[in-house]
């Protein structure tokens, strides 16, 4: 089984968190997930994230600090995903791989259906 390497951002401002849901065609439609992306070969996880939040959110941050692993086997996948924690510089809310983005705190993250690999981070972050 092949695995993937993922980054996702835990990106805070004013006291919540910023999490999006994935749109119908997608794999995990519906789901809501920190977003983030693929490692590319040669590339850092940081890089991997301004990269991917440049690309499918149009969303500056600042990369703070590593704040841990979750890995998940899914059907025909296994999944390491490393979370990093990030302050937000700009976004204007543009969509391209989801469909809505929620502002969260810790709370609502418990109520929400959330990525499988997703869930052990907000135990980690909170």
């Amino acid at each position: 089984m092949v695995t993937i390497k993922v980054v996702c951002g835990i990106i805070e401002h004013n006291g919540k968190i910023f999490i999006c849901r994935r749109k119908e065609g997608k794999s995990l439609a519906g789901h809501w997930e920190f977003p983030g992306g693929k490692i590319e070969p040669n590339e850092t996880p940081e890089e991997a994230l301004k990269r991917e939040l440049s690309e499918e959110l149009e969303m500056d941050v600042v990369v703070k600090n590593y704040s841990g692993l979750s890995s998940f086997t899914y059907e025909s996948f296994h999944c390491d995903l490393y979370a990093y924690r990030c302050e937000l510089v700009n976004y204007s809310g543009v969509l391209i791989d989801h469909d809505a983005y929620l502002w969260a705190d810790i709370g609502e993250l418990r109520t929400l259906k959330m990525s499988p690999a997703d869930l052990p981070l907000i135990e980690m972050i909170s």
